[in-house]
C-alpha cells in the first residue's frame, strides 16, 4: 500500500494545527478494476486526538480529465471542512478516489487494459488511467467502501454515508446513490450532467423534453463522446440505464427509499438546462430535494465557492 501526506503542515502554532484534519494519500487493489488505484482522504481533527470514536464518510467524486488530488489542490476542500468543523458541523471522514474518465458506471463497451495502453490520444499516464476492467460502479460502490470501512473508523452503515461530486462526478453521485440507495443516505451535485438525455440546449420549460434516438444524444454528447460512449453504449438502451432521471422513476415505482439529494448549477453554466430539468423530474415525482442555482459558470472558482454547501448538506444527513 502506498501511504503519503499530501500537504504540508503550516507553520502555525501548534494549538491551531490540532485543529486541522488530516490529508493522505492511499491505494488500493480494486478487483473491479484489475489494477491498484490511489484515493485521497481527509481525517478530520478529532480523528488522531479520540481512538475510540467513529466517523460518518462522505465521498467526493471529481469530474471529467480531473484526478483524485483535485479536491484539495483545486478545491481546498480540506480547509473548508476544517473551518465549518470550526463553526460547529459534525466531523466526516472525506474520500476523494481516482476515477479516470469512466463516468463511474459499470461499461457498456470496455475496452480493457491492453486497447488502453496502446491508445496515444491518453488525457492521463496509461499506468495511471487504464484498467483491467472499467467496472467504475462496482470500484466505488463495492471495492472502495469496503476498502475505506476496513482502513478507518467508520460508521459503516447507510445512514452515516454520503457520497457528492462535480460535472462527472456530480452525475457519478447522483447516479450512484440511485443505483445504490442500500449504500448511499444522501448525494449532492455541483454542476452535474443529470439528465443525460435531455434534448438541449434550449432554456428550460417544462415538460422536460428527451432525445429519442442515438443519434441526438451523440450530437448533445460530441465533446465527450470517445469516452462516454464506452461508457454509456451505443443504443438508448444503455444510456437510458444510466439516466438519472430514469434511475428516481424506478426507484420511486418500487417503493424504495431515496437518498436525500442535493443539487447546484451555475446560471451560466451551459449544463443548468440539464439541471433544471433534472430538478423539474423530481419534483414530478413528489421526491424532495435540495436545489439552487448562484452566479457562476462551470469552472473551480464555482465549485471552490460552494463547496461548503454539500459538505453542510452531507453533515446533516449523515453526521447526525
Amino acid at each position: 500500500m502506498v501511504a503519503g501526506v499530501l500537504a504540508l503542515a503550516s507553520a502555525a502554532p501548534l494549538a491551531a494545527q490540532r485543529q486541522r484534519g488530516q490529508v493522505r494519500i492511499e491505494a488500493f487493489f480494486s478487483a473491479a478494476l484489475g489494477v491498484e488505484k490511489h484515493y485521497v482522504v481527509y481525517l478530520p481533527p478529532s480523528y488522531a486526538r479520540d481512538a475510540r470514536r467513529r466517523f460518518p464518510v462522505a465521498y467526493y467524486l471529481h469530474g471529467y480529465t480531473g484526478n483524485e488530488a483535485d479536491w484539495v489542490t483545486l478545491g481546498a476542500i480540506d480547509r473548508v471542512a476544517d473551518s465549518l468543523i470550526a463553526a460547529g458541523m459534525p466531523e466526516m471522514i472525506l474520500v476523494m478516489p481516482d476515477g479516470d474518465d469512466g463516468w463511474y458506471t459499470n461499461w457498456e463497451n470496455p475496452r480493457g487494459l491492453a486497447a488502453c495502453m496502446a491508445d496515444t490520444l491518453l488525457p492521463q499516464v496509461p499506468a495511471t488511467y487504464c484498467v483491467e476492467q472499467e467496472r467504475y460502479d462496482d470500484y466505488v460502490a463495492r471495492d472502495l467502501v469496503a476498502r475505506v470501512d476496513s482502513a478507518y473508523r467508520t460508521l459503516a452503515s447507510r445512514s452515516h454515508r454520503g457520497i457528492a461530486g462535480l460535472s462527472m462526478g456530480g452525475y457519478g453521485a447522483i447516479a450512484l446513490a440511485l443505483r445504490h440507495p442500500d449504500l448511499f443516505a444522501a448525494a449532492a451535485s455541483h454542476s452535474g450532467r443529470l439528465a443525460t438525455t435531455y434534448v438541449g440546449p434550449h432554456a428550460f420549460a417544462p415538460p422536460a423534453r428527451y432525445t429519442t434516438s442515438i443519434d441526438s444524444i451523440h450530437a448533445v454528447w460530441s465533446a465527450f463522446w470517445p469516452t462516454v460512449s464506452r461508457a454509456f453504449g451505443t443504443d438508448t438502451a444503455g444510456w437510458y440505464a444510466r439516466d438519472p432521471v430514469r434511475l428516481a422513476r424506478k426507484l420511486r415505482a418500487a417503493g424504495s427509499p431515496v437518498p436525500a439529494l442535493s443539487i447546484d448549477v451555475g446560471t451560466e453554466d451551459i449544463r443548468a438546462d440539464m439541471n433544471r430539468a433534472f430538478h423539474w423530474e423530481l419534483g414530478q415525482l413528489g421526491i424532495a430535494h435540495s436545489y439552487a442555482e448562484w452566479p457562476g459558470r462551470h469552472d473551480w472558482k464555482y465549485w471552490h465557492a460552494h463547496v461548503g454547501e454539500s459538505l453542510r448538506f452531507l453533515a446533516e444527513h449523515i453526521a447526525r
